[in-house]
């Protein structure tokens, strides 16, 4: 299978009003809100912006309902854009994630189907709608397909994945072998076409039931495909089982953490509503955190593997000193400030468990990003060098790390896992580009990206008669070499990809095209100006995407990116006019742009004294 699984369809993010028209409880704790309204047609925005009819391909298809804050008569609404939404940042949208239970475009009706799990804006809202209410959404932002080559479905969960689940067997294809299991509170009639089995398990209060059906069912011939969600911990423990016990590839695993363990505090006026003030969500808390020594103590407790190790059961002090090569007595003062934090709570003298916020330690996006050694965490050393780069404009990652980033990025393993990373938010950009019509006309195209590969499977399999020549270095080109069977199994497909070894600065080779995606962030402007002079010499079109600082937008995340890329690069985000003044520079003019995607621009480029 190709390292996606599941073939990704991308949509335009909308926002829509629509209107409830009925309300039935199936189970005492599940209730169906159908919805409706002439916002599910294609229809044209109040800024004049013409937005498409709704849509949901995928089973497990989500959409966000937007609610109002306590007090409001209104909500918080994200802003449309051509290709998009906006979220304001102060307040931000109060929006939550619900599956897509059922789309029927003839008739018009979203079904959304609310688990009644504790408090929340989204089950209060649910369990107090009547019809002719009216609520705003945006969403899906994506489908998934399921996976073609898979031989059997692994499917497990708790009762918030009921609707995605039934959605699933209604859906199934004839034929599809399926071994389904669900935790819940109250069962639900569900189709089972031959060759599925649905195994319901009751809720007893323990927290391994789905785990340990699982993990004692038989296991079938042939490749699995596992689809896990629910509750965060259950599903991390589900995962590990299948990938240690059971040997799934994990590009054959989709898991999803709908919820985490922890106590929503109630508003002392209305008990069926959250406190925002004391509810907030573990991400939420985990951010407020990155203060001074609270990130350096999270960063070494993940160095340390801490959380992992007291996830799989290592608990005490003694026993943590010993699997992690620690001085007994100093890491004990390593846990006792991550009591305070609440990351950790204690169980018994000198044992400790993880809380909410502590679990999400154990994400792999998360360890990466905090890990000296992780992909992102060893670029991010750079930031300790920020006054230096503040003081003289260039690079400061040799000087606090011994290495250039460009010599980091030289070390194939260090390489490998930085383009493994990066190829799975791939999909997502280039199957719209795909599908837009910008690459219609182009036999050969020469593509210089980090994502390359993964990207050259979406136009190729979109565009039958095109030819691709990926540009790289050595230690990416090494890489793509390997990759490429799993990314573009099709031996057809692939057979019209070649990797050739060279830099953007080196003269392209001739194309009806050169797309350079995401390549500039970390030159000097008159680096960039001449890469961009190379690629205009393939005689070509040449087609820039290249991320920029919105300066009418301040975003935290943007000026996060734009520091990280001064202290490593000695450059950082540009801003749209300092993107002109390159493209100018290298004796090149816009000659269209176009916004594909969640509104990812691309820039054609043609010499000046052509334009």
């Amino acid at each position: 299978m190709p390292k996606t699984s599941r073939r990704l369809t991308v949509h335009p993010l909308t926002l829509r009003e629509v209107e409830v028209i009925r309300v039935v409880d199936l189970t005492p704790g599940m209730r169906r809100i159908t919805l409706g309204g002439e916002q599910l047609n294609a229809f044209t925005s109040a800024d004049g912006f013409p937005q498409p009819a709704f849509d949901s391909l995928g089973f497990d298809d989500d959409i966000r309902l937007v609610f109002r804050y306590l007090g409001h008569t209104e909500p918080v609404l994200p802003v449309q854009k051509e290709r998009g939404v906006d979220l304001p940042r102060s307040p931000r949208p109060l929006s939550r994630a619900y599956t897509v239970r059922r789309w029927n475009a003839e008739t018009g009706e979203l079904d959304v189907d609310f688990v009644k799990h504790g408090i929340g804006v989204g089950t209060t809202w649910a369990y107090r709608a009547q019809p002719g209410d009216r609520i705003h959404f945006y969403g899906p932002s994506a489908s998934r397909a399921l996976p073609v080559d898979a031989d059997w479905l692994l499917v497990a969960g708790d009762d918030t994945t009921v609707p995605a689940v039934a959605r699933l067997l209604d859906e199934l294809p004839e034929g599809t072998r399926a071994r389904v299991f669900i935790e819940a509170s109250h069962r639900l009639e569900l189709r089972t076409p031959p060759g599925v089995e649905v195994t319901w398990l009751a809720r007893e209060g323990a927290e391994t039931v789905l785990l340990d059906a699982v993990r004692n069912s038989g296991w079938w011939d042939g490749r699995p495909f596992a689809w896990l969600a629910g509750e965060h911990t259950a599903v991390r423990d589900l995962r590990r089982h299948l990938v240690e016990d059971r040997g799934v590839p994990k590009e054959d695993i989709d898991f999803a953490g709908y919820w985490r363990r922890g106590e929503v505090v109630a508003l002392e006026t209305d008990a069926a509503v959250p406190d925002p003030e004391k509810s907030a969500t573990p991400f939420e808390r985990l951010h407020a955190l990155a203060e001074l020594i609270a990130p350096l103590a999270l960063r070494t407790a993940v160095e340390l593997d801490v959380p992992e190790l007291i996830s799989r059961g290592v608990t005490g002090v003694t026993d943590l000193a010993i699997k992690t090569d620690c001085d007994e007595r100093a890491l004990g003062k390593l846990l006792r400030y991550l009591h305070t934090l609440d990351v950790l709570t204690e169980t018994e003298p000198g044992h400790y468990r993880l809380t909410p916020v502590g679990e999400v330690l154990t994400l792999e996006f998360v360890a990466d990003r905090l890990h000296p050694a992780g992909v992102v965490g060893r670029e991010m050393l750079g930031l300790r060098g920020l006054t230096e780069s503040i003081r003289t404009g260039r690079p400061s990652y040799a000087s606090v790390t011994g290495q250039t980033f460009a010599e980091v990025r030289a070390e194939q393993d260090y390489e490998d896992r930085y383009l493994e990373r990066l190829a799975r938010f791939q999909p997502a950009l280039a199957e719209p580009i795909a599908k837009s019509g910008i690459l219609e006309g182009v036999g050969h195209l020469v593509l210089h990206s980090g994502g390359a590969g993964a990207q050259a499977r979406e136009f190729l399999a979109a565009h039958p008669d095109l030819r691709i020549t990926i540009c790289a270095l050595p230690a990416q080109a090494d890489w793509l070499r390997r990759d490429l069977p799993d990314t573009i199994p099709d031996d057809q497909q692939r057979a019209r990809v070649s990797v050739v070894e060279q830099s953007v600065f080196e003269p392209s080779p001739a194309a009806d095209a050169v797309f350079i995606i995401r390549a500039f962030k970390s030159l000097p402007d008159a680096d960039a100006a001449h890469a961009l002079r190379r690629a205009s010499e393939s005689g070509g079109r040449v087609l820039v995407i290249e991320e920029t600082f919105d300066l009418g937008d301040l975003d935290e995340h943007d000026g996060e990116a734009d520091l990280l890329g001064l202290t490593v690069h000695g450059s950082g985000l540009r801003t749209a006019a300092e993107l002109d003044a390159v493209i100018t520079r290298a004796g090149l003019a816009r000659h269209a742009t176009h916004t594909v995607g969640w509104g990812a621009t691309v820039h054609e480029l043609a010499p000046a004294d052509t334009h």
